[in-house]
């Protein structure tokens, strides 16, 4: 989430005129994140999420999302709900850009993650899973490896903090597409379960959000994505793997799905590809993110320590022991 696109008072009447709930009568923008804006919309009794959708989420994509979201509750998956408009439609425009509303969902996320914490997630993510291998939808992965060539060659290499990285970059995307499997159980992934896109109630898990990167893809991908962005602990600027997180995640997810030991042996690639794909769309953020953008910047060196970590690693136990 973040704020590029600036709204006022106008944008908010046209919202209430487009959509059957309470007057708005306060918004607010929100900050985290980095791919389309978002704004808190509040009325008397109730709360809601404007999105508005910028940079990477294609228009005839869009429809995929809300779609998506929509039959994931009905699956019993908390999850933000896309609302319907007076024309029986999910979108509507703010400022010549495609838009949607949905339900807030009840909770926030935690700045660090307990080990019962990646137990739920992982039991969460399987029942996702298993929900939406029956879904009738199909998106291609936008962040998949095989389209990540693209955003390697046009990010600018000329400051001198990435001066060194071109070359580590290219050897290390070459060798991931070669070993990439070619067919592993696959189905909806929600492809960006960083721990701002997890909420908690109680310290309990109350739900989801942020599904605009979601795709068909491996599930064991989903895996690889979490366990980059939630099983590596900062201590002073270095990151290091936290295992027992791993473990904790891996066994809430085979309470509900078993993982095969096919995907098994192909959780290695899997992270360093996942680690490749943030990097790069940090890096890419970092030299092209307009200065006016409300929106916090975040380092794309995280990923490069998280990719050379998993360079020294290769089986599936090295992950857990």
């Amino acid at each position: 989430m973040a704020v590029y696109t600036k709204i006022n008072k106008k944008d908010i009447s046209h919202i209430n005129e487009k959509f059957q709930i309470e007057k708005i009568v306060n918004f607010k923008g929100i900050k985290q994140g980095i791919e389309n804006t978002n704004y808190l919309l509040i009325s008397k009794h109730q709360k809601f999420i404007l999105t508005i959708f910028e940079k990477r989420v294609f228009k005839k994509e869009i429809p995929f999302f809300m779609k998506l979201m929509d039959q994931l509750n009905d699956s019993k998956i908390n999850c933000p709900k896309p609302l319907k408009n007076k024309d029986g439609s999910y979108l509507l425009k703010i400022r010549n850009k495609t838009a949607c509303v949905v339900s807030f969902l009840k909770g926030k996320d935690k700045k660090s993650l307990n080990l019962k914490n990646c137990y739920d997630i992982g039991k969460t993510i399987a029942e996702m899973h298993l929900s939406t291998k029956k879904m009738n939808l199909f998106r291609k992965n936008s962040m998949s490896i095989n389209s990540l060539n693209p955003l390697l060659n046009s990010i600018k290499f000329k400051t001198k903090k990435f001066s060194n990285i071109e070359k580590f970059l290219k050897k290390n995307y070459k060798d991931i597409k070669k070993k990439w499997p070619r067919k592993l159980p696959s189905g909806i992934i929600h492809g960006d379960l960083f721990i701002d896109n997890i909420f908690f109630q109680n310290n309990k898990l109350s739900g989801l959000i942020d599904f605009y990167f979601a795709a068909n893809d491996y599930f064991m991908y989903e895996i690889a994505i979490c366990v980059n962005a939630l099983c590596f602990e900062k201590k002073n600027s270095k990151f290091e793997i936290n295992k027992k997180k791993i473990r904790n995640l891996i066994n809430g997810y085979e309470s509900i799905k078993k993982i095969s030991n096919k995907e098994k042996k192909f959780l290695n690639i899997l992270c360093r590809g996942a680690a490749m794909r943030y990097f790069l769309t940090r890096l890419y953020d970092y030299t092209n993110t307009p200065k006016t953008a409300l929106i916090k910047i975040k380092d794309p060196r995280e990923y490069y320590q998280k990719l050379v970590i998993h360079n020294n690693l290769k089986t599936y136990k090295d992950y857990l022991k």
